[in-house]
């Protein structure tokens, strides 16, 4: 398996993209992240249970997020409780659902690395806080492990990034997708990067809007009610640039090799 080698500028590139898709079947991309939303929302309800769980579906709601942007392409209506088809598919829902597992266990390893070796300091300061010293000291102490939990996150991200896909379309096992994700996302870093730092800037973008209606005197709750509708289709957008990151970088091979979304 082939993966290109793309400029800075194909992370632009990924972002437009993204925008044409949702542009060309806006109500069901739309539909789909105001799901993944009511998904998240659950799960935050749920803790410690639902946050592992919606992890654990990560995989698969990736490969049904690419299916319809695929389908989009392929100029095919999209019907977002239709994705969810794939957990009929022989053996694919196992495979998903245990590369989820496999995630949720290397976040909890990397966690586990990174606050470690601080521990014994962490606990110190916190059993001397008190309010005069405020929660600051404790933030101070724990800037370096989130650090190194940020860098190994990174790690784990691009492993991951193309693996799902990997698995349902190209038949991979889950140690060659893994793989050939990581070797992808190292070849493709600098259009990761402008491609991170593009959906900063828009999630910026954002947050300056709901700034300014505050500012104009606009009370909370109708900031809130207009910024919603924006959020997620901006979280749409965003759904529907993770195709082009693999179309680009692979090639949608897998219609040629028969399998179908």
């Amino acid at each position: 398996m082939q993966a290109a080698s793309l400029p800075a500028s194909a992370g632009f590139h990924w972002v437009r993209d993204g925008f044409l898709l949702f542009r060309r079947q806006p109500v069901p991309m739309f539909t789909w992240a105001l799901s993944i939303a009511v998904l998240v929302l659950v799960a935050s309800m749920m803790v410690p249970v639902g946050p592992v769980l919606f992890i654990v579906l990560m995989p698969a709601i990736t490969v049904m997020t690419l299916n319809a942007c695929r389908l989009i392409e392929q100029d095919t209506q999209v019907f977002p409780l239709r994705l969810w088809k794939i957990f009929r598919e022989p053996g694919m829902s196992g495979k998903l659902l245990m590369m989820g597992a496999v995630y949720v266990a290397a976040i909890m390893i990397a966690g586990f690395m990174a606050f470690l070796p601080f521990m014994s300091g962490i606990s110190e300061i916190a059993q001397g806080l008190d309010e005069e010293t405020g929660l600051a000291p404790l933030m101070q102490a724990v800037q370096a492990p989130l650090l190194v939990f940020a860098v190994l996150y990174l790690v784990i991200a691009a492993l991951f990034w193309h693996a799902p896909v990997l698995v349902a379309w190209h038949g991979l096992t889950l140690r060659k997708a893994l793989f050939f994700s990581g070797i992808a996302c190292w070849r493709n870093k600098l259009a990761f990067i402008s491609y991170g730092l593009c959906w900063a800037a828009l999630v910026l973008a954002l947050e300056m809007f709901t700034a300014l209606l505050r500012g104009a005197g606009l009370p909370g709750t109708a900031v809130g009610l207009i910024q919603m509708p924006f959020s997620i289709a901006l979280a749409a957008c965003l759904y529907c640039s993770f195709y082009p990151t693999y179309s680009t970088v692979f090639g949608d091979s897998a219609a040629a090799a028969g399998l179908q979304p």
